[in-house]
């Protein structure tokens, strides 16, 4: 289960990649370490067209989850899409793409501490997505925080590819690497949507970082580098 991740390119970049063509999200600081219920940037179809914002990471958890409990924190990872919880937004509507430069899986260490193991496109840590669900929600996610209405957001996950497997071999998140992956994940009908939730090719990721709680590398200067994977078509 993917509940850490890091966002260290700038915006321009995830505007110019995800044809965002309005930006809600102000100054975005580099954001080495994203943890669940933290802010991160998203890009969803608003009313003027495909934008940059906001949201907290967790969905609302399903009923069944939140029996005796008093506040809801959210679900960060979602694999089954074919429960009646998570079909309700399904629709391009709820669709969203949260941008990640790397992420992480924890594997246990020999002497049983959970080490973090973090994986990317490559070691320049070119900007990709994860394929998202979003949806603005009143719930108390925090107990000294009360009631809240908040944008919410998590990603879907699939079958681990062989790069991940041997640190997470449960599943890993669903990746986008193209600018027209984006726009069928953002805008098709479900069927070939659904098509997308699948492992990322093995020769399309690796290992960049082991042992730290944050992957703060400095991205290459100059050009976005994978610009050619990444492609406006």
């Amino acid at each position: 289960m993917c509940n850490l991740y890091s966002l260290t390119r700038g915006q321009a970049a995830i505007r110019q990649l995800a044809r965002a063509m309005v930006d809600r999200t102000g100054n975005l600081p580099p954001m080495p370490a994203i943890f669940p219920d933290y802010p991160a940037p998203i890009v969803r179809t608003g009313d003027e067209g495909r934008e940059l914002a906001l949201a907290r990471w967790g969905m609302p958890s399903p009923l069944s989850v939140l029996k005796g409990r008093n506040a809801d924190p959210g679900v960060t990872n979602i694999r089954n899409v074919a429960s009646p919880h998570w079909r309700r937004w399904l629709g391009p509507a709820n669709r969203c793409v949260a941008p990640f430069t790397s992420f992480s899986e924890y594997e246990t260490a020999p002497d049983g501490r959970k080490v973090p193991v973090w994986f990317a496109l490559d070691e320049s840590r070119p900007i990709a997505f994860f394929a998202g669900l979003w949806a603005r929600w009143t719930s108390v996610r925090k107990v000294r925080e009360g009631e809240v209405t908040a944008d919410l957001f998590g990603f879907l996950t699939t079958e681990p590819n062989a790069v991940v497997a041997p640190v997470h071999p449960k599943a890993m998140p669903v990746v986008l690497t193209t600018s027209g992956e984006v726009d069928v994940w953002l805008q098709a009908d479900w069927p070939e949507a659904a098509a997308l939730q699948r492992p990322l090719a093995d020769g399309l990721l690796r290992v960049v970082a082991r042992g730290e709680r944050e992957d703060g590398a400095e991205p290459a200067p100059g050009p976005e580098p994978r610009q050619v994977q990444l492609r406006l078509i």
